[in-house]
């Protein structure tokens, strides 16, 4: 069965054309990566997808009654009132529901007339047939693997999240969707690394069609089953995970290198042979040798490295062999601490890569740093002739109100016109582009510009606010090119695990508000803190398991003190089961505190310690997963009797 099928698809705007003959189709469950430049067609596409845009030439055919789910779609809350409405969405009827069911449960407390218990039961056997339980802790493990408490969520209003809140609950509200294809446009973008595992487990899990566009190459590896790659004005299919894709790629571009070659071997020597028989006794061999070339279809030179950014990181002057130090730094926003009481030393060269949270301070800690944010005590400062180019995530570095001309031109300004373009050129702007203002640009395009503004600085330490933010992967492996050929040293904050493990040299791990330093890579890092992310999976599965518990607690009944013996009994069995849950649920929590500790992997005895623990939690597992099954079923017993206390 074809859910999506494109055949021979173009889009013109105005008198230019975006891509022509696109063919690809799509069947149910396939999980697509798009890919390409910035620029090719990727939002595009999307816009096709979902109806939003008619193409210019060839047709879209969509499976009958296929729903389709954009993220954009997903940024209006409707009558939302509070996060956990807006991430309900279309299951807000559900919501209602749940609702009404806690107030009737507290209301039977003191009124259990039958009237009352039937009507309960009525909303409690229409909840459970929709999959109420089931559907509202899925609501809540989505909130929480995208960093939102869910119990707050019910009461926190939409109007008290910031931009970047706003843009995972509109993810949160997607994935919550019933829709049968989801197209998902970077998600990734400003989720942090355990976020976006988190990500891609939910979307491995899911049986629903997903296409995403991701510049995230470690994402792309993990999560889909096919490529479309758009480049040179159309879209090449490939059966392929984004691994394969890339070998290829690579294998379809030296054919195609090696055909265009002989054909233009071929034309060289048939166009030779022309010229020197038009006029003389083979004349007729050589007009028709010319008619049949003629009419010979040309191959297209293989796409290369034209449109990357050409970008080169260069040092001025050495600086010296103690970048940073710090001794008993406390960095925080207000009252709040992110870090606290940080000693630690850089040392010249290398890639230090800072992980964490988001929230956890990495950003602040930098601008500390750099001496843009005031610490709360200790010491912290750059060594002796170090000098700094900071890329902001933010990218408030490029001033909006300019032209990128004079952008440049204030920052070189003994430099001629043609140096200024030659500059701009590197990073893709030629032409009138280089009149073009600041403000106008994409989220790529000001990316390309302020990597431009760095590349000027030429400091001997730079200090990189997750550079990989709207780029696209040509650019990103432009960019991690340039960095492994620098001669100064890098501080880089990222959630791009494939730039991490190809870069850095040490990492500094932000956790609960402590910088633990590991003497390795982030590729050693995940090899060595394997128990972590084990850790975070099992109570990731535990936390769903809970919340259907909790669920089914927030909608039962309190039945008033009923003297009979198997009411007693059943209570009394449901207050036993709670206890030994909770004492196991805290049991779980004291192990995977001391799992998640990067402290733990830097300790001779990490390892072997980690397992144990390790061993320990799917131990404990076992015996939660039995304590829930017991407790569910005290539950229902005592569900069923509280609601029919007439019976004897």
């Amino acid at each position: 069965m074809t859910q999506l099928a494109f055949s021979g698809v173009g889009v013109d705007f105005g008198d230019t054309t975006l891509f022509s003959n696109v063919s690809f189709t799509v069947a149910p469950g396939e999980r697509w990566g798009i890919v390409g430049r910035n620029g090719t067609g990727k939002t595009t596409l999307f816009r096709l997808l979902t109806g939003e845009l008619d193409p210019t030439r060839g047709s879209i055919a969509r499976a009958p009654g296929l729903r389709v789910s954009l993220l954009e779609q997903h940024r209006d809350y409707g009558a939302a009132k509070t996060v956990w409405e807006a991430a309900a969405g279309e299951l807000a009827e559900l919501l209602a529901l749940e609702q009404s069911l806690v107030e009737q449960a507290a209301n039977l407390a003191h009124d259990s007339s039958p009237r009352a218990l039937a009507q309960y039961g009525e909303d409690l056997e229409r909840f459970e047939r929709e999959g109420g339980y089931a559907v509202t802790a899925r609501i809540d493990a989505v909130l929480h693997g995208l960093e939102f408490d869910p119990a707050q969520a019910r009461v926190t209003p939409l109007s008290a999240l910031s931009g970047g809140e706003l843009g995972r609950l509109g993810l949160a509200r997607q994935l919550m969707t019933t829709a049968d294809v989801l197209l998902l446009d970077e998600p990734t973008n400003h989720l942090d690394l355990e976020t976006t595992r988190w990500l891609e487990q939910y979307l491995a899990a899911s049986d629903r069609t997903v296409l995403l566009v991701s510049h995230d190459r470690a994402f792309l590896t993990a999560t889909v089953d096919h490529v479309l790659h758009l480049e040179g004005g159309t879209a090449t299919p490939y059966a392929a995970g984004y691994t394969d894709f890339v070998a290829q790629r690579a294998e379809r571009r030296l054919t195609q290198q090696r055909a265009f070659e002989q054909q233009q071997r071929t034309i060289a020597k048939e166009s030779d042979y022309i010229a020197r028989n038009i006029a003389g006794q083979n004349s007729k061999q050589a007009k028709g040798r010319r008619r049949r070339l003629e009419r010979l279809p040309r191959l297209s030179p293989v796409i290369g490295a034209d449109g990357t950014m050409a970008l080169r990181l260069e040092v001025a002057e050495r600086g010296g062999d103690q970048v940073m130090s710090a001794k008993n730094v406390s960095v925080g926003v207000g009252a709040r601490t992110l870090v606290d009481r940080f000693s630690g030393t850089l040392e010249r060269t290398g890639v230090l890569g800072i992980i964490g949270r988001n929230g956890s301070g990495k950003s602040t800690l930098l601008r500390a740093l750099l001496g843009e944010h005031p610490t709360q005590g200790g010491d912290l400062r750059l060594g002796g002739s170090i000098t700094a180019g900071y890329y902001r995530q933010d990218l408030s570095q490029v001033p909006l109100g300019r032209t990128l001309y004079d952008v440049i031109a204030g920052l070189r300004p003994k430099w001629e016109r043609g140096q200024i373009q030659g500059h701009l050129g590197r990073f893709g702007f030629s032409g009138q582009d280089v009149l073009r203002r600041a403000d106008s640009l994409s989220g790529g395009e000001r990316a390309r510009v302020a990597l431009a503004i760095l590349m000027l600085s030429r400091a001997n330490l730079l200090v990189l606010d997750e550079p990989t933010n709207h780029l696209d992967v040509e650019s990103i492996e432009a960019l991690e090119d340039a960095i492994e050929a620098y001669d100064g040293t890098v501080i880089l904050v990222s959630h791009d695990r494939a730039l991490l493990r190809a870069l850095t040299t040490r990492i500094w791990i932000l956790h609960d508000r402590h910088v633990t330093e590991f003497a390795g890579g982030f590729a050693e890092w995940e090899d060595v803190s394997a128990e972590r992310a084990h850790a975070a999976a099992v109570a990731t599965a535990e936390e769903q398991a809970l919340r259907e518990v909790h669920e089914r607690q927030r909608v039962a009944p309190t039945p008033k003190s009923d003297p009979r013996r198997e009411l007693r009994l059943a209570q009394r069995e449901l207050t036993e089961t709670e206890a030994q849950v909770a004492e196991l649920e805290t049991q779980v929590a004291r192990v995977v505190a001391a799992l998640e500790d990067p402290a733990l992997y830097t300790r001779p005895d990490g390892a072997a310690t980690a397992h144990t623990l390790g061993a320990q939690l799917e131990a404990l597992q076992r015996d939660l997963e039995a304590a829930l099954e017991r407790w569910t079923h005290a539950t229902e017993q005592v569900e069923m009797r509280a609601r029919s206390p007439f019976k004897p």
